[in-house]
């Protein structure tokens, strides 16, 4: 089955190149913008967050995706919005989806290091990060200047022990290097995170095959 929208459900929270906040500062809400690549087309993200839920919107090109998601990572849902083609379908995971786009995604075991600095304005701690999968490591720069919920986090920088400033994001199996630069606790839109009754539904295996 053809997983990628799955992955990319899963894989691009906090994708970010966008991002401030203040020293200290703990968030129960708020939205996160940043820049990230659609297919390789430039895309403007918005990714807003509760407690129990995100919601991460991405403008590209001719329309938006909207990738819906719970804390507890049991419900993904993609809906496509693009006015020209006059589309509008919401692709909705089913328990197998699941299961098969959390298995797609990396596994790490952590190694703090006693390494710091500061990135746009976040006091920053160097953690290694092995995949447990491939053996390759990565350096991910985290802060605890700012709390947030889990679902601003990546899934799978979870158990990390602090908020991902600096790192490496995954999608669709590619690995793009990403630096956040501001957060705000901007509340998100009505119907923000739902889905229109006007949007066609079915499961992702339905929405990457265009039916």
């Amino acid at each position: 089955m053809n997983i990628k929208l799955l992955t990319v459900a899963m894989g691009i929270a906090l994708t970010a190149t966008t991002i401030s906040a203040n020293a200290q500062k703990s968030y129960t809400e708020g939205v996160v913008t940043y820049s990230t690549e659609v297919r390789g087309q430039p895309a403007d993200v918005k990714e807003y967050f509760t407690t129990d839920s995100t919601a991460t919107v991405i403008t590209f090109g001719p329309g938006t995706v909207k990738i819906l998601n719970t804390a507890k990572h049991d419900y993904v849902a993609v809906v496509l919005d693009i006015p020209v083609a006059q589309l509008k379908k919401a692709g909705i995971a089913t328990p197998a989806e699941l299961e098969e786009g959390m298995a797609a995604l990396p596994t790490f075991t952590y190694t703090p290091s006693a390494e710091t600095k500061v990135i746009s304005g976040f006091n920053c701690t160097k953690v290694v990060a092995k995949d447990n999968k491939s053996g390759k490591t990565y350096d991910i720069w985290i802060t605890k200047d700012i709390t947030v919920p889990a679902t601003a986090l990546p899934f799978y920088y979870a158990a990390i022990g602090g908020f991902p400033v600096q790192f490496t994001s995954f999608q669709q199996g590619q690995e793009i290097s990403i630096t956040i630069t501001s957060i705000s606790n901007d509340k998100a839109p009505a119907g923000t995170f739902a889905i229109s009754k006007d949007f066609e539904r079915g499961t992702l295996a339905d929405l990457n095959a265009g039916g």
